[in-house]
C-alpha cells in the first residue's frame, strides 16, 4: 500500500482503536502489533490542504502557501488567547465562524502528568487520544475560542498545559484524582475566572461536573528510552511494532510521530 499519510485515525474502545490513513484508504493497525513493519518515504510531500507537491512541510502537513494563508494555521490556532479577529485581521473570516465562533472545552487530561487543554465539542474525545491521555475530564463549556484560550492561560499559570511526549511513551503515567484537581484549581483561580465571566457575559463560562473519561490504548511492551525516527534523515523506517499511542507508532527500533508526517508519501509494508 503506498500514499499519502494523514494523523492516525482513532475509536474510542477498550483498548483505542487505530486507523492509519494512507492514499485515501483507512488501514487497520492494531492487528499488526507484535508483527514486523516497514514505512518507505518515497522522498514526495504533498499539501494536506490543496495537493500541490512540495519540498517542505509546514504545520504539519502544509505547503508554504497555505502555511501563510490558512486561519487554521495561524498562530492563534496554537494560542487562541491571542485571537486577532475583532482587529479585522482574521485571515478566513468565514473558516473562523464555522471553527472559532463554537463552544469550545476546556478539560483537564493526564497524559505525562495533569494538563488543561481546550478543544472544540466535535473533536472529544480525539483530542485525547492524540494526545495519548489515559484520563480526562471536560470541566467547563466556553462560547468560544478565544475565552476557552484566557480560561486555559488563568489555570496553566498552575497546571501544566503541555504533554512531555517522551513521558507518556514510556508508559510512567499513575492515574490522578483529576476531579480534586479540578475543584482546587477552581479555587486558587476564583477571582481571575470570576472577573472573565463578567467580561465577556454570564453565559460566556458554564462550569461542568462531568465523570472522567478511562482511555487505554494497545501497548504491548512500552520502550525504557524513547529514540524516534525521522523520515527527513532515514526514509525507511522498520522494525516490530510494540504498540500504538497518541499518534506515535511505538516500534522495537523506534518510536515514529505520524501526525508530524501527514503529506508524505509512503509505502506500508506488512
Amino acid at each position: 500500500m503506498i500514499g499519502t499519510l494523514r494523523k492516525l485515525k482513532t475509536q474510542l474502545d477498550s483498548a483505542v482503536n487505530y486507523q492509519l490513513p494512507i492514499g485515501g484508504e483507512f488501514q487497520p493497525i492494531n492487528n499488526l502489533i507484535g508483527h514486523t513493519v516497514t514505512l518507505k518515504y518515497t522522498g514526495n510531500i504533498y499539501c494536506i490542504h490543496c495537493g500541490r507537491k512540495t519540498k517542505k512541510s509546514f504545520n504539519q502537513g502544509a505547503c508554504y502557501p497555505c502555511f501563510k494563508k490558512l486561519a487554521q494555521c495561524d498562530t492563534c490556532i496554537v494560542k487562541p488567547e491571542t485571537c486577532h479577529y475583532e482587529q479585522g485581521t482574521c485571515r478566513e473570516p468565514e473558516w473562523a465562524q464555522s471553527h472559532c465562533f463554537q463552544p469550545h472545552y476546556v478539560y483537564l487530561a493526564n497524559s505525562s502528568g495533569v494538563k488543561v487543554g481546550i478543544t472544540r465539542q466535535d473533536q472529544i474525545p480525539t483530542r485525547w487520544m492524540d494526545q495519548g491521555a489515559i484520563q480526562a475530564l471536560p470541566i467547563a463549556k466556553v462560547a468560544n475560542r478565544l475565552i476557552s484560550g484566557l480560561v486555559e492561560v488563568t489555570l496553566a499559570e498552575h497546571v501544566a498545559d503541555k504533554t512531555n511526549w517522551r513521558t507518556m511513551l514510556k508508559g510512567q503515567v499513575d492515574q490522578l484524582d483529576l476531579k480534586a484537581r479540578r475543584d482546587e484549581l477552581l479555587e486558587i483561580c476564583r477571582d481571575e475566572l470570576e472577573k472573565l465571566a463578567e467580561t465577556h457575559g454570564e453565559n460566556s463560562i458554564e462550569w461542568l461536573d462531568e465523570e472522567v473519561v478511562d482511555i487505554s490504548y494497545p501497548v504491548e511492551v512500552f520502550p525504557a528510552k524513547v529514540s524516534t525516527h525521522n523520515f527527513d534523515k532515514n526514509p525507511e523506517v522498520t522494525g516490530k511494532l510494540m504498540g500504538i499511542k497518541g499518534q506515535y507508532l511505538m516500534l522495537d527500533t523506534g518510536v515514529i510521530n505520524i501526525r508530524k508526517f501527514a503529506g508524505y508519501e509512503v509505502e506500508l509494508i506488512s
